[in-house]
């Protein structure tokens, strides 16, 4: 799973483990109840995360499309807006559980967190 977080919005890191966080369990939630066994071969490899920077919204739902378009597992999260940014803001998009060549041929350019 990659996690790319919108470094646009200038959040905390705190706030960037909270949305992270967010992300990961609901990518996940969205895998098991569509595709069982990719899960199973997350889950049995060790659950690798890596957490990414997207430059902005824009680039978060860029990189969410051709995800999509591949057949990756995608999750988006939109912040409530009760602490630190506004409401609605696009802070992550996870791209899988899957396997790491898949997502890497996206995000592999991106620079780590």
């Amino acid at each position: 799973m990659v996690l790319v977080v919108n470094h646009g919005l200038k959040m905390g890191k705190g706030k960037i483990a909270a949305q992270v966080g967010h992300a990961s369990i609901s990518a996940m939630t969205g895998v098991r109840a569509k595709d069982r066994a990719r899960l199973e071969a997350w889950l049995a490899t060790g659950q690798r995360k890596v957490c990414v920077k997207g430059s902005d919204a824009e680039h978060l739902l860029e990189m969410q499309r051709k995800a999509d378009a591949a057949g990756l597992p995608t999750a988006a999260i939109r912040d409530a807006g009760h602490t630190q940014i506004p409401s609605g803001s696009l802070t992550v998009v996870a791209i899988g559980p899957a396997e790491a060549s898949l997502i890497d041929r996206l995000t592999g350019e991106l620079k780590l967190l």
